[in-house]
């Protein structure tokens, strides 16, 4: 039966994509109106992700950037940014070299929808990106971007024109299977006339998810400037925060249900499962291959370079967060336990862990930039799409800008995926191509991405060292007379304002009993 098949095929399409094994053909079972309706569950799943995509980025960004404290504006907090976007960046730029050079899509062919389309230059590509960066309407902005279209002109005909006619031409008429892909159509003219193509002004119905990365980044920096005035907004950004988090961690009980159905539907419409499933293996070798990279020998690299440690020693210090985070698969679940190792363990500055962690478990996302370049560019090269350069710096830009909006909880990839597949105009549908792995994937770039923030408080440490204020000198008892203090009464006091407390607490102590105790500073007294 269907229903049999169907189910038999999706239990052994996930093993024989890692045993790379060939399947029969998949036959025609079900119409192409009975397809969708078999995959509306995971149509839901993507309209519940394309949902959260405003909210998360702006809330997220504009609360992570403003509620930084006001020592932050300083060289530490200048330092940190800096450095995090440039690692982010850096993983980004590998995962599409090695999915360029692996190239894992390149059996995973579907049927060719770009034939006979024009395709924009680079130059033109890149001034759309600027565009988007500076848009002209936020409202607009949330469903609408800018982008150039090449529309066909005919500019004279080779045979003279007769008064009263005029010359008909047809082009770009929408294709019968997929009514979003255009077509060029020419009539057959004799002579034909002369072509030539302009480019225009035009919009896209998609999100400009990278002006309002820009947009919400910049007013999350300024509000944290504008101090009290700026704290109600604030308030409610992390209001509106915390309300995405939870909603997200509610849509993630329904995602194991709407994946099958996605998954299922993407089997149907295969004519042979058995291409995708193999190369699912190549792909996830791809990402894997890339985080580790990244992680054991970039960034280390660096670190050593910049700190003159072993950073492998420091990693060695950190190894139950990481564990934490293959586990729990989010880096915010595993903030304390981050924060634990490395104040008991490599002996971080307080000051710096505590600002350095919750910072980067905002902004510094580099395994989920890798992973989502990877994947775009893995969905560009099934549908044999030919990106250009100008389409591959947009990724690189948008999965960079699209990471640091992610939340820090479990398959948050999910929502910033669609992110980065709008942005260069690929079909958010054949997420489905990537999503089977995504639970496992999801994993270890969690553990990069807490990897990374612990090297970069190791780092910004050593480099803001000589920077920190010397801490006030410690406080000891010494010269007293009467009965002998506790441990715990004789601890050192830090500060003026804690040891002022803090004799008031023993003067309250001892008065009753008529001794009198005299204190003075160690340091006063040499």
């Amino acid at each position: 039966s269907f229903i049999s098949a169907l189910i038999c095929r999706m239990l052994t399409l996930c093993p024989q994509s890692v045993l790379t094994s060939p399947l029969p053909p998949f036959p025609t079972l079900c119409s192409l109106q009975e397809k969708q309706y078999f995959s509306f569950p995971g149509e839901l799943l993507m309209r519940m992700l394309k949902m959260l995509i405003l909210p998360l980025i702006t809330s997220s960004l504009m609360s992570g950037l403003a509620t930084m404290e006001p020592r932050a504006c300083g060289k530490m907090g200048v330092i940190t940014i800096t450095y995090y976007l440039w690692t982010t960046f850096m993983a980004v730029t590998i995962g599409i070299i090695l999915v360029v050079s692996i190239h894992p899509g390149a059996a995973a062919q579907k049927e060719d929808y770009s034939a006979g389309k024009v395709v924009l230059s680079s130059a033109d590509a890149l001034l759309d990106l600027i565009r988007n960066m500076f848009p002209s309407n936020l409202v607009e902005a949330s469903f609408q971007q800018y982008r150039t279209v090449i529309v066909p002109v005919v500019k004279s005909p080779r045979f003279p024109t007769i008064p009263g006619k005029s010359l008909s031409f047809i082009y770009f008429a929408p294709d019968e299977e997929n009514p979003e892909i255009h077509r060029p159509v020419f009539l057959e003219l004799t002579p034909s006339p002369e072509m030539t193509y302009r480019t225009l002004p035009g919009t896209s119905n998609e999100m400009n998810v990278l002006g309002i990365v820009i947009f919400s980044a910049t007013i999350g920096l300024l509000l944290g400037k504008m101090g009290e005035r700026g704290a109600p907004l604030v308030n409610v950004c992390q209001c509106l925060n915390e309300a995405v988090m939870k909603i997200v961690s509610m849509a993630v009980w329904y995602f194991p249900f709407g994946i099958v159905f996605l998954i299922a539907g993407k089997i149907l419409e295969m004519e042979d499962p058995s291409v995708t499933g193999q190369k699912l293996g190549l792909y996830a070798i791809t990402v894997v291959s890339g985080l580790a990279i990244h992680g054991l020998v970039l960034l280390p690299l660096l670190f050593i370079l910049i700190t003159k440690k072993n950073p492998y020693a420091f990693i060695k210090g950190i190894l139950q967060a990481l564990l934490i985070a293959l586990a729990t698969s989010s880096s915010s679940a595993t903030l304390p336990i981050t924060l634990k190792c490395l104040l008991e363990n490599n002996g971080i500055d307080r000051r710096v862990a505590r600002f350095v962690l919750p910072v980067g478990a905002t902004i510094n996302m580099d395994g989920t930039a890798l992973y989502e370049a990877v994947a775009a560019i893995f969905i560009a090269q099934v549908n044999e799409y030919d990106l250009d350069l100008g389409q591959i710096v947009t990724i690189s830009i948008t999965a960079t800008a699209a990471s640091i909006g992610a939340a820090g909880i479990p398959q948050s990839g999910l929502v910033t995926m669609v992110i980065v597949l709008t942005s260069v105009g690929l079909p958010t549908a054949d997420i489905t191509l990537i999503i089977a792995v995504d639970w496992a994937l999801d994993r270890f770039r969690t553990m990069t991405n807490v990897l990374g923030d612990a090297l970069a408080a190791g780092i910004i440490q050593h480099v803001c060292e000589k920077d920190f204020a010397p801490k006030p000198p410690k406080a000891r008892l010494v010269g007293y007379s009467g009965s002998i203090l506790s441990h715990a009464d004789t601890k050192n006091v830090v500060g003026s304002e804690t040891e002022t407390a803090f004799l008031s607490f023993l003067t309250a102590r001892y008065s009753e009993r008529h001794r009198q105790i005299s204190f003075c500073r160690a340091d006063r007294a040499a």
